[in-house]
């Protein structure tokens, strides 16, 4: 079982490498890849009292799969983001990988998440708000792009307090 010492943090190379997609033949590995990341994210609310979601590279697992729980868990396999919205919001976005650093960022106000459940079933999600720019920082992890990246200016940064 991975644990908050198997979260990789900023600067590891391998948060910037762009992840495989999960294999249909891979799905019985996904409900261990899914316990791993609940149990870090479990520790890093204890910890830092923070975390909805968690994508699979920030644990070393290079593959397109992400963990969601905030009123009950949802498993995003191979997910991808279409249809963006022209509106967006400037938030203070926040990271497992470096969890005492905040990074103003712009993110679309709403999006279309196109996914695989956990029994590799089809499925599409329109977002909005607080879940939309959520899982562009968590796909945006697939991808190997941090929040530190999209920051909005050399000012947009500054420590949780």
């Amino acid at each position: 079982m991975k644990t908050l010492d198997d979260l990789l943090l900023l600067g590891d190379p391998r948060l910037y490498q762009v992840c495989e997609p999960v294999m249909q033949s891979e799905l019985p590995l996904v409900s261990g890849w899914v316990a791993d990341m609940h149990n870090v994210m479990q520790q890093i609310r204890e910890k830092y009292h923070f975390g909805r979601a968690i994508a699979a590279p920030q644990l070393g697992i290079m593959k397109r799969l992400v963990y969601m729980n905030i009123d009950e868990p949802v498993v995003f396999v191979n997910p991808e983001l279409s249809d963006p919205s022209n509106e967006q919001c400037e938030l203070w976005d926040d990271c497992m990988s470096f969890p005492n650093l905040l990074v103003r960022v712009m993110r679309h106000r709403h999006i279309t998440l196109s996914y695989l459940d956990e029994n590799w079933q089809a499925q599409q999600w329109q977002m909005s708000d607080s879940l939309a720019e959520l899982l562009q920082h968590e796909c945006d992890h697939l991808d190997g792009i941090l929040c530190t990246m999209r920051a909005i200016d050399e000012r947009s940064f500054k420590w949780r307090g």
